[in-house]
């Protein structure tokens, strides 16, 4: 082959690598891909498959050369045995003269068209194995080559990087919209004096996230009936505060054994009352029982996920699981109606804060960076102007995505605040805020050596973070001022601002200050605040 032709192949798999990096949509960036690789190999017939998260089968497989007529009359896709598996099982490219002399081949099926020449290489990032690409029939008739197989895998390892970022990105989406839906209901937990607009938040989140065509909440009351507190999804709606017999409904069964369950097909389930699910006119089911110190208070029960198969899965459960523990406390916050209760909602609010921060750096942001590390060796390897500002540019996205990525994570719970105390903390957040807004912060802290106690930190630090988010919101404010202060009987905190105020006649919920008022008294402080015309303050004493 000549040197130019080589260089006329290679761009081709350079530009076929940039243009998979900006494709959206993965069936879009497979279906580019596969076709990019029949270009580069001369080759009749494509095709790629993606293996399934599992590793069991494949969820894809994607084809060219093949029209609609024909792939109907082949049937069925192929499930990843013969020599297709092989290349998955083995990690190695294959390549043969003569598909039907290999012993590892079993055939094609009626309808499909001849093919001999095989090429097949693994979709291989890392040493894991996220499918096969194949070429079959060169349209000269000539076996592939080596060349062949070199370009082929490295268009492979472009794939490879391109469905783990895809990946990655339905991952990082899935995880922000768990984390609204945390903050959103913690939010109703501590502004809400009511119980049930917290309960109809859950409902209609948890629809949202494992796409239910019904989710509905029910608590255990004082007789020991069950009511139906919330309800989302057209069928339930009007259900909201129907009463249900403990020993004749399969939420009662559920509340009295006290775990989870996973229902395929309500009919075949001898608990399930068949005449409401008629009602519903639902089939299946996921229970998720309300425990508080191993004693159920209510269930959620969803039915019916969206979609060709109407069942839950196990990723369904553990998110039902999850925004069932804050209802939960919720739950047993409204009951006890003590400090207690709503010390616990801080406390694990405070947790899972510091935990899903811990997974945003740890997790998403390496693989953010490993992503960088893979888009540095491809620029090393391009040698057109236009391709290297291409790579550029997909390099700036993920490093702003990272950006982002770790400044939530400071949001959620700052390592500052843990590492080095309250003021260094402080420090970072009105850094940050000042580099964001356009009005001008003051800061100013007279602490003597010594750490706070840990909940009296975090209190102070959550009501400067709070403060600072109201007055961007709804302040229209110029000027800023925040002063921490810490005496031998107290530690003082005031913030003030020139903005426009609110009337201290209307409610101030939405404003967070019941969340921040609760926060104060649980440390035993106190907490004013002072609003109108010329601006807000907030002002603090906590005794130490």
């Amino acid at each position: 082959m000549s040197h130019d032709s080589r260089n006329d192949r290679f761009r081709v798999l350079v530009d076929a690598g940039i243009s998979l990096s900006s494709e959206l949509s993965l069936d879009g960036l497979l279906q580019r891909l596969v076709e990019a690789a029949a270009v580069l190999t001369n080759a009749r017939y494509a095709a790629l498959g993606v293996i399934d998260p599992s590793g069991t089968a494949l969820e894809r497989f994607i084809t060219t050369g093949v029209d609609d007529e024909t792939r109907a009359a082949i049937g069925d896709e192929p499930v990843g045995r013969g020599l297709l598996g092989a290349v998955i099982r083995e990690a190695q490219p294959i390549r043969l003269q003569s598909i039907a002399d290999d012993p590892r081949s079993i055939g094609f099926p009626p309808s499909h068209p001849p093919m001999s020449t095989f090429l097949g290489v693994p979709v291989l990032l890392r040493e894991k194995v996220y499918g096969n690409l194949y070429l079959t029939e060169k349209v000269d008739g000539t076996p592939f080559t080596d060349e062949d197989e070199e370009l082929t895998r490295l268009l492979a390892a472009q794939a490879a990087v391109a469905v783990e970022n895809a990946r990655l990105h339905e991952s990082s989406s899935r995880w922000l919209r768990q984390l609204e839906s945390l903050n959103e209901i913690g939010n109703a937990m501590a502004s809400q004096i009511e119980l049930d607009p917290v309960l109809d938040i859950v409902a209609a989140r948890l629809l949202e996230l494992i796409r239910a065509r019904t989710v509905l909440v029910a608590l255990v009351e004082r007789g020991g009936s069950i009511r139906i507190a919330a309800a989302r999804g057209e069928t339930i709606a009007p259900l909201v505060g129907d009463q249900l017999d403990v020993d004749h409904s399969k939420i009662g069964r559920v509340v009295r054994r006290g775990r989870s369950e996973l229902v395929a097909v309500l009919a075949q389930d001898p608990e399930v009352d068949r005449e409401i699910a008629a009602r519903m006119g639902v089939t299946s089911g996921l229970y998720v029982p309300l425990l508080v110190e191993g004693r159920a208070l209510g269930v959620i029960a969803a039915h019916d996920r969206e979609g060709d198969d109407p069942r839950f899965g196990d990723e369904d459960l553990r998110l039902a699981e999850s925004l069932a523990k804050r209802a939960a406390i919720a739950v047993d916050l409204a009951q006890r109606v003590s400090r207690e209760a709503v010390r616990r909602v801080v406390e694990a609010q405070e947790l899972e804060r510091a935990r899903l921060a811990r997974e945003l750096h740890d997790e998403t942001g390496q693989a953010l960076a490993s992503i960088l590390l893979g888009l540095r060796s491809l620029e090393q390897s391009i040698d057109s102007e236009s391709a290297l500002a291409r790579v550029g540019a997909v390099r700036e996205l993920v490093v702003t995505t990272l950006h982002d990525v770790r400044r939530l994570a400071v949001e959620l719970r700052p390592s500052a605040l843990d590492d080095f105390g309250l003021a260094p903390a402080i420090e970072r957040l009105v850094e940050t805020y000042r580099e964001g807004s356009a009005a001008g912060v003051d800061l100013e802290i007279r602490m003597h050596a010594g750490r706070l106690a840990p909940d009296v930190e975090t209190t102070l630090y959550r009501i400067v973070q709070e403060a600072l988010t109201n007055v961007t919101r709804h302040a229209d404010a110029t000027r800023i001022s925040v002063l921490l202060t810490r005496t031998e009987r107290a530690v003082v905190l005031v913030i003030e601002d020139d903005g426009s105020g609110f009337d201290d006649g209307e409610p101030t919920s939405g404003l967070g200050l019941t969340g921040m008022r609760e926060r104060v008294e649980l440390v035993g402080g106190r907490l004013r605040v002072e609003s109108g015309r010329g601006g807000t303050t907030v002002a603090v004493e906590i005794p130490v």
